[in-house]
């Protein structure tokens, strides 16, 4: 047998099965599991259940021997995702099919109610034929002291990791960046933790850094725990489709997060090449300081615009005109409506309209006001009070807003 990978809590080798003539990887378990029966035994129980599951991007489970305790699994070739990562990003055209037969993986557990919980890059393989095989299936349940609550003390050894490369603080750091926050917290994982931990991981593949990376396991979950989900390092040309399904898998809350990872999975099935990039996202301290300069600006006299205009033409070509400065005044004397976090100034999609929100002179009401560029007073749509972040349809023709609940 040909050892694979060291690590103090077991050892992999690589072996030959004569009865059926094929090459297998054995992993033996800690010593300790010889000396706690009943330990042995909820192993064995888990280790059936995981043997059930039969799908082609998951490393399957052979058989236990006994003396000594081991695993007979799946021999996969190929490099782990921890391993490619070391090298950068992935590109989109590669991650995206990555990143689909890893949700198709999840979704054939998560059916027969297996939870992995221990989703990381270096349980994942890629074979040199692009099939992606996800290992260790439910492993960190497996081989926990107590299966029923996994404090996460106790995650931040887990004993699941696959790759040789990983040194032991490695593996501890590597383990807590991508536990879900209720993980971090030590209560129950569902399927909604391994969602969270693929949203992490795509994340990581996209852009080749990991989504929190500090220098210990305390500052590391402290970070999943608390730190802002930045998402400004994906690539510019990620899909909207592909940002929104990110966005949703990295909610903290789980109760807001992605319900089924079978959704993941339709997200990531079709061509994306001729659905439109997502828009970059702007930090909000930077958004809250633009409309800060545009509050200043509201309470003098008017709003400042700069526009480098992009007419449409008969012809349906467009040409770039030099860029143009103009004040635009409050509607009817008063003062514009601005939040930070509201859209309250809309030009239309042909630059022949302005939309903003605001009230008129002695008014406390604030309505959404629209006038033509060419015109110098604005006219109030009626049923618009208390609209915010307001947006035209693509025609033009249409003006939609929201309102919060009353």
């Amino acid at each position: 047998m040909a050892r694979l990978a060291p690590a103090e809590w077991a050892r992999c080798y690589r072996a030959r099965d004569t009865k059926l003539n094929r090459d297998v990887a054995i992993k033996v378990l800690p010593e300790l599991f010889a000396a706690d029966r009943e330990r042995l035994a909820r192993f064995e129980r888990e280790a059936q259940s995981l043997a059930a599951l039969n799908h082609s991007n998951i490393g399957q489970i052979f058989g236990l021997i006994d003396s000594p305790s081991a695993l007979v699994m799946e021999l996969v070739d190929g490099e782990d995702l921890a391993e490619r990562l070391a090298r950068g990003p992935i590109a989109l055209d590669e991650a995206l099919p990555i990143a689909r037969q890893i949700a198709e993986a999840l979704e054939t557990a998560h059916e027969r109610g297996i939870i992995h919980r221990d989703l990381k890059p270096a349980n994942i393989k890629v074979t040199p034929e692009g099939v992606v095989k996800v290992l260790d299936f439910g492993l960190a349940k497996a081989l926990a002291a107590d299966s029923s609550v996994r404090p996460a003390g106790d995650l931040l050894n887990s004993p699941t990791f696959t790759s040789p490369a990983m040194t032991e603080m490695g593996v501890i750091l590597g383990t807590a960046a991508y536990m879900s926050p209720e993980q971090a917290n030590g209560k129950t994982a569902d399927k909604r933790a391994d969602i969270w931990a693929f949203g992490v991981v795509l994340h990581e593949m996209l852009t080749g850094t990991r989504l929190f990376a500090c220098d210990t396991p305390s500052e590391t979950v402290a970070a999943v725990l608390r730190a802002d989900v930045d998402l400004r390092a994906l690539p510019t040309a990620i899909p909207t489709s592909v940002r929104r399904l990110l966005e949703r898998c990295l909610e903290r809350d789980p109760r807001l997060r992605l319900r089924d990872i079978g959704e993941a999975r339709i997200a990531l099935t079709g061509p994306f090449a001729s659905e439109p990039a997502a828009p970059m996202a702007v930090p909000r301290r930077q958004a809250a300081a633009a409309w800060a300069l545009a509050g200043i600006a509201a309470g003098a006299a008017g709003v400042w615009l700069i526009a480098g205009a992009t007419m449409r033409q008969p012809d349906s070509r467009r040409e770039t005109a030099e860029p143009v400065m103009f004040l635009v005044p409050p509607p009817s004397g008063g003062m514009f409506a601005i939040h930070v976090e509201w859209t309250a100034i809309a030009v239309s999609p042909d630059g022949s309209q302005l939309a903003c929100t605001g009230r008129a002179r002695g008014s406390r009401q604030s309505f959404v006001w629209v006038r033509p560029l060419s015109a110098v007073d604005a006219r109030q749509i009626p049923g618009t009070d208390d609209a915010t972040s307001i947006f035209w349809a693509p025609d033009g023709k249409s003006i939609g807003f929201l309102r919060a609940a009353r």
